[in-house]
């Protein structure tokens, strides 16, 4: 059996890391500087972010359904592959490199005689070493330092996951592997550490308010997305029916009960801010679903389950980066507008005409954008938002989501270019007629 020399270099690479693994050790002279003891660890907020935890664990499996069902049925389990393969992929990259950059001790410049990140000491905390039991002194000060890490890889693992419905049935598997280390290393860790680091570029200096990831992960993801697109064509038959709405409605449905980890968990405490961005979650999307399928209608289109979904996730995306800055009848306006829009932008002719399988960037992308936008306006507290006299704060919020969409479109675009020199990122005419789960995996759905 012919074995391919990519194939070879992967399992090398796995190798490699695993060894390292056994004998990595970085001895810092800041270790008892940087964290507190035992008793500062509170049992309560423990509990729910080991909860939370696992809660966003099930969105990538979720995501995998939701976007499966949409799917042809020559693709469906090659497209579930894709979301399910990062649960071991980015898991793996977060502990060996990811989580050090994305919040070791920032590395970027000085503004104003203070010195902000663009990114994190790559080394600092490689192969989880100084994450332990210990709260951080500066980041989640009342859990585990470990378990801070490992919630922040469930959204490590969930973001590339989401691009892959833009290319869905026509990339190849290894490539696409390639692909996501890449995206996870130099697109998705900069931007974690400069909106959520405490002494980020992003979050410290422009003062930008991201309760959840709209910016970090599906502004990220959606224009990643439209990127691939882009680069890699259309599909040589971009018309297909849905396999299995229930599939969809199954995953919607785990999406909308993990999202309640991915946004309440993000309080990082067991508290009242929790408990808001828990009920401004679920009533934005409940919002969006009952504002999307009406809209529909109102243009001549039939009430559909598939629309409804949509509908759905496209009021928890919208919601993510406002949920524990806003009131409850707030969020009702979120969902609503939101879903207007991205609706407006899923059926507008040109985004149609570059063939977006599912549909990433107007649902991911315009939804992150405009949950941006409404948390800039609307988020509650002195001189936070615009509405709350915080002319200044709505400004920065504008400059960084230029930034954040010029750099995620323009680094993936990069990306794909180098991924597709090193492996070609379309499968041939033949294997994709044929469908990815046969010429791909050698399996039927």
């Amino acid at each position: 059996m012919k074995i391919e020399k990519r194939w070879v270099a992967s399992f090398g690479l796995i190798s490699l890391l695993a060894i390292t693994g056994l004998f990595w050790k970085n001895n810092s002279s800041d270790y008892d500087n940087n964290f507190l003891t035992l008793n500062d660890i509170n049992a309560a907020d423990t509990a729910w972010l080991l909860t939370s935890s696992c809660l966003v664990l099930l969105m990538t499996p979720g995501l995998s359904f939701f976007y499966g069902g949409m799917v042809g049925k020559k693709n469906v389990i090659s497209t579930m592959l894709q979301s399910f393969i990062c649960l071991g992929v980015i898991s793996l990259l977060w502990v060996a490199l990811g989580f050090s950059l994305a919040f070791g001790d920032p590395i970027g410049i000085t503004l104003n005689g203070n010195y902000y990140g663009l990114i994190g000491n790559p080394f600092q905390f490689a192969f989880f070493n100084q994450v332990s039991v210990l709260p951080h002194a500066n980041m989640a000060t009342t859990i585990p330092f470990v378990l801070f890490a490992l919630f922040q890889m469930k959204f490590a693992v969930i973001t590339p996951a989401i691009i892959t419905g833009s290319f869905a049935e026509r990339v190849r598997f290894i490539s696409y592997l390639l692909f996501i280390c890449l995206f996870t290393l130099f697109i998705y860790t900069p931007l974690c550490h400069m909106v959520w680091h405490p002494n980020g570029l992003l979050g410290s200096y422009f003062g930008i308010k991201d309760f959840a990831g709209g910016t970090v992960v599906h502004m990220s993801a959606g224009f990643a997305a439209l990127a691939g697109v882009l680069v890699l064509g259309k599909r040589k038959n971009s018309e297909h029916i849905p396999t299995n709405i229930p599939f969809v409605l199954l995953g919607t449905g785990m999406l909308w009960f993990g999202w309640f980890g991915f946004n309440a968990g993000s309080a990082l405490a067991a508290n009242g801010t929790a408990a808001m961005a828990f009920a401004t979650t679920t009533t934005a999307s409940a919002s969006a679903m009952l504002t999307w399928i009406f809209f529909d209608r109102l243009n001549g289109r039939k009430v559909s389950a598939l629309g409804a979904c949509i509908g759905a996730v496209v009021g928890l995306v919208a919601i993510t980066p406002a949920a524990g800055f806003i009131s409850i009848p707030v969020s009702l306006f979120f969902g609503f507008i939101a879903a207007i829009v991205s609706n407006l932008m899923l059926n507008w002719s040109k985004l149609k005409a570059i063939d977006d399988t599912l549909d990433v960037f107007a649902c991911h992308g315009v939804g992150g954008i405009m949950g941006m936008i409404l948390t800039a306006l609307f988020a509650e507290g002195e001189n936070v938002s615009l509405l709350n006299g915080g002319w200044r704060i709505f400004g920065h919020h504008m400059i960084a989501l230029l930034i954040v969409a010029l750099f995620s479109f323009f680094g993936t675009l990069i990306l794909y270019k180098i991924t597709n020199k090193i492996i070609p990122l379309r499968v041939s005419e033949e294997s994709e007629l044929m469908g990815l789960d046969l010429s791909q995996h050698n399996e039927k759905f």
